[in-house]
């Protein structure tokens, strides 16, 4: 499975951004981490407009039929957007520095509320909803430059009204 873009592409946008590779990071590792930064992106997919072009057995949420932008504006079926590939490097550069922080595992039977270890004790905020989905909401990091590429190609939400 592949992620957005390619290697070179994220070194070098990585490298326009100022960030700087760990120590003994490989193509391995940096392909790794763009796999796991484009299924970061693809969780936004029941946001995107349209559909996967290549229908259910495409890899990737892009690129899509039917696409649009915020403002209305056509995406062509066989494109991928420049900033859905560059939110999928931020990711990727988020998971080659500290795997795993943009898929974090939510248990519900074990949140904790207090803990003390010796002298040090912290209480965490805490949520007394016990739905799923809240629990992952409240865990899932936002990363705001990710949001901030990927918000012109997110369906707006438009409030209805209920009629009876």
């Amino acid at each position: 499975m592949a992620g957005y873009g390619t290697n070179e592409a994220a070194q070098a946008y990585w490298m326009d951004a100022g960030y700087v590779l760990p120590e003994g990071a490989d193509a391995a590792d940096i392909a790794a981490a763009r796999q796991r930064g484009s299924l970061a992106i693809d969780r936004y997919e029941p946001k995107f407009s349209g559909r996967r072009t290549g229908g259910y057995a495409q890899e990737r949420a892009w690129p899509r039929t039917g696409a649009t932008t915020y403002y209305g504006e056509a995406i062509p079926s066989n494109e991928i957007p420049v900033a859905i590939i560059n939110a999928s490097y931020e990711a990727a550069f988020l998971e080659l520095t500290n795997p795993g922080s943009l898929s974090p595992v939510v248990t519900g039977s074990q949140t904790v509320k207090r803990e003390k270890i010796g002298q040090l004790e912290v209480e965490y905020s805490n949520s007394s909803s016990t739905d799923v989905d809240d629990l992952v909401a409240l865990a899932t990091p936002v990363v705001t430059t990710i949001e901030g590429l990927l918000w012109p190609f997110l369906v707006p939400c438009i409030p209805g009204a209920l009629v009876v």
